[in-house]
């Protein structure tokens, strides 16, 4: 009988020994090295601890089925893959949409779950304390008087590459006491003061993008909010940086299944001209990868009264244009619904410099090749105002 022996190796066969029937072990045979290895061995030998198999395994039957259903789910044609499309019917699209869930309001019409959401504005009109504010509300489920939510309470990661921890509890707090208490479900997260770019990662924007994810996972959320994205990538002005920005942020959210909110800045804007979507810093490149995006005006008339305009809608049709922005008075902790209105009426007189910077703007335009129609739709004026302009 075949026994192991002291340094486990597989026992030889006498080629001279004739097996008989009373002997259990395999017939003896002498095969070449490769073909032992093939069959015999595999069949009969666990590698790795270099014991025989139990006698009820067998692993090669199981594999060749298992293989078998491989090669057979493998060969069955795939009509609807297109390269990188896939292409359906449009019965079948509304099936497969239709198991999906109705999206639930975040913040009004104006940022829905499931959205990659740019919200945008001038320095210091108050975007981070509307930010933080809609994420409170999130995490608890109740909305902000005057606004609406239709989601349950979710877990929200407030990024937040604006303020420091002392900043932060200086500002939701009265001197240093009497701390507003946010929900458990609330996360902030901030830069690490004595970061070290570990050695792997070729740039910063790898190793945040990265800790980005691990936060992600670790604390299981189901909300992003971003303060802001300039942080994200270096120099988001610049369209060539705008697209891979804007295409990580759309792979996390479908990655993840999240509700995305990013902040961004606007450039230097004539004041006495409707916001638009040229004013996100980044331009076209960014908006047009994000699924909504609104942004907050200062009002001429009033220091204290912002107003909210929808800039691009994918779940709801343009509720809050320049004819009926959200008013609201920006207070200590938050913005206080004022009612609505008209954007124009918020708008600063133009003075000589408006009209300076706009003839500018109207050459620039004209320089990058934009007709003289599609300038004056851009900054709203009359196409003769833009013909008078160019020509100035």
């Amino acid at each position: 009988m075949s026994n192991l022996t002291g340094d486990n190796s597989v026992p030889q066969q006498n080629p001279d020994h004739e097996g008989n029937s009373q002997n259990n072990d395999p017939k003896p045979v002498n095969p070449k090295p490769k073909e032992r290895h093939e069959d015999y061995e595999k069949e009969n030998f666990d590698f790795e601890r270099k014991l025989p198999l139990p006698i009820t395994v067998n692993p090669k039957i199981n594999l060749e089925a298992l293989l078998k259903e491989a090669e057979w789910i493998l060969s069955l044609p795939k009509p609807k893959e297109k390269g990188l499309f896939t292409v359906m019917s449009c019965n079948e699209w509304m099936e497969q949409a239709s198991r999906r869930p109705i999206p639930n309001m975040l913040f009004s019409e104006f940022w829905y779950e499931g959205e990659l959401c740019m919200l945008f504005a001038d320095t210091n009109t108050g975007k981070s304390i509307l930010a933080v504010q809609i994420a409170d509300s999130i995490s608890r489920g109740i909305p902000i008087p005057g606004f609406k939510i239709t989601a349950q309470p979710q877990t929200v990661v407030y990024f937040d590459f604006e303020l420091f921890d002392k900043q932060f509890e200086a500002r939701y707090s009265n001197n240093f006491t009497q701390h507003y208490c946010f929900d458990k479900n609330m996360y902030r997260s901030e830069l690490s003061s004595d970061m070290d770019m570990p050695k792997e990662f070729e740039s910063f924007e790898d190793y945040l993008y990265f800790s980005l994810e691990k936060t992600i996972l670790e604390t299981k959320t189901r909300v992003l909010v971003i303060d802001n994205v300039t942080y994200l990538k270096s120099e988001t002005e610049r369209a060539k940086d705008a697209l891979p920005l804007m295409k990580h942020l759309k792979d996390i959210k479908k990655k993840f299944e999240l509700s995305i909110l990013a902040l961004a800045h606007t450039p230097k804007r004539d004041m006495s001209k409707p916001l638009t979507r040229n004013d996100l810093q980044g331009s076209k490149m960014l908006i047009n990868f994000a699924d909504s995006a609104f942004c907050i005006g200062e009002s001429s008339r009033d220091k204290s009264l912002r107003y909210l305009k929808q800039i691009k809608a994918r779940n709801t049709e343009h509720i809050y244009d320049g004819d009926n922005v959200c008013l609201c008075r920006i207070e200590i902790l938050g913005f206080t619904h004022a009612g609505n209105g008209t954007e124009r009426e918020h708008l600063r007189e133009q003075d000589t410099k408006d009209r300076d910077f706009l003839i500018a703007e109207v050459k620039r335009l004209s320089g990058e090749g934009m007709t003289q129609r599609e300038i004056a739709a851009e900054l709203g004026i009359g196409t003769g105002t833009v013909s008078r302009y160019i020509n100035q």
